[in-house]
C-alpha cells in the first residue's frame, strides 16, 4: 500500500497535513498553516524535496531521542517527524519519507 498525505484543518481554523507511510504509521508532521493554499503548498515542498538527503536534518531531542525535521532548499522548516528508539530507526523513517514523499495521493480527513 502507497503513502498518503492526510490534510485537515485545525480547531482553530488552521491548516496542516501528515504523511502516512503505506501501513498507516504518521512519518511527518507539518507546521500549521493559515490558508489551504499554504498547506498545499507545503505538501508541494515534500514532494520535491524528500528525495533529498541534504534535506534532512538529524536531532536529538533533550530526553535523547532522535528525530528529524524536512527542510525546503531555504533552509524553512516543512515538516517533523515523531520521537524515535534510535538512531537506526529514525534512518529508517527518514527512508520512509524519501519512499513516500512523492505520493500524489491527497486526502482530507
Amino acid at each position: 500500500m502507497a503513502g498518503k498525505f492526510e490534510r485537515k484543518q485545525t480547531s482553530d481554523g488552521q491548516w496542516m497535513f501528515n504523511l502516512k507511510a503505506g501501513n498507516g504509521e504518521i512519518i511527518l508532521t507539518s507546521e500549521r498553516y493559515t490558508a489551504k493554499s499554504g498547506c498545499d503548498n507545503g505538501i508541494a515542498s515534500v514532494q520535491a524535496n524528500s528525495p533529498l538527503d541534504e534535506r534532512y536534518e538529524r536531532k536529538e531531542a533533550k530526553n535523547g531521542q532522535p528525530y528529524f525535521v524536512l527542510k525546503a532548499a531555504n533552509h524553512q522548516v516543512i515538516g517533523v517527524s515523531e520521537m524515535y528508539s534510535s538512531k537506526s530507526a529514525m534512518e529508517t523513517g527518514i527512508e520512509s519519507v524519501k519512499t513516500n514523499g512523492r505520493t500524489t495521493s491527497i486526502v482530507d480527513v
